[in-house]
């Protein structure tokens, strides 16, 4: 890449990649535009969500979002106020579900009534002042700290294997997204529309009959015939 950094694009995709469809897309300082575009049409004609990230940043923009979660997390289980699995049903049970059909900005719209985002701004800006949060500090991570998360970790799994476990994750996942594809009158929403349009177009290559390549033809035309016995 040091002969043509022009062409150099990263793409940052999310765990389970053959599910979750969002990469993050990022070029460097002499990247071509042009490289980038072609980036994004690739990961788009496989059925991913490309999301060009507008500058260079240490761990992307989603990483970043899940580290602030996740120091705060550390602390309050740290400091006794919950549980993992507490934690954990706290996310799934309440904003985790509108996050996965409407983000974060969009939710917080809604939350600001007819006035939008403006009202809401007005309304809960004062409260980042306040000191809620420990996300510019982290707890030590010592052997007493490891143990207690591990811990409740495993009681949490209640036996479930990592195999099965990544199978309800993904079961659920495919399930969030077929249940979205049907929503905003069957046109699909956020994820859900996504996954709709790539289902939609794999139905139709398979309805396709299947084209040899040129090399192919010519490969079978220049095939020597068998000699009949006799």
């Amino acid at each position: 890449m040091k002969k043509h950094p022009e062409r150099l694009v990263v793409g940052h995709p999310f765990n389970p990649v053959y599910l979750l469809p969002l990469v993050e897309i990022v070029g460097g300082e002499q990247t071509f535009p042009e490289a980038i575009e072609v980036a994004k049409e690739m990961y788009a004609s496989i059925g991913m969500k490309p999301v060009v990230i507008r500058k260079e940043i240490e761990a992307f923009v989603g990483d970043r979002l899940l580290e602030a979660a996740w120091r705060e997390a550390l602390w309050l289980i740290k400091d006794g106020i919950c549980t993992v699995e507490e934690l954990d049903d706290i996310m799934r049970y309440g904003f985790g579900l509108r996050w996965a059909q409407m983000g974060m900005f969009q939710v917080y719209r809604v939350a600001g009534g007819e006035a939008g985002m403006r009202h809401f701004m007005a309304q809960f800006g004062p409260c980042l002042k306040w000191p809620w949060t420990k996300l510019m500090d982290v707890p030590e991570f010592n052997d007493e700290l490891v143990e207690l998360i591990a811990t409740q970790s495993d009681d949490q799994a209640h036996g479930l294997s990592i195999r099965e476990l990544e199978k309800i994750r993904d079961d659920n996942l495919v399930a969030i997204m077929e249940a979205l594809s049907k929503q905003n009158k069957g046109k699909g929403w956020g994820a859900g529309a996504l996954h709709k349009d790539y289902t939609r177009q794999l139905a139709k290559l398979a309805a396709k009959k299947p084209v040899a390549s040129k090399a192919a033809e010519k490969a079978k035309a220049e095939k020597p015939k068998k000699k009949k016995k006799g």
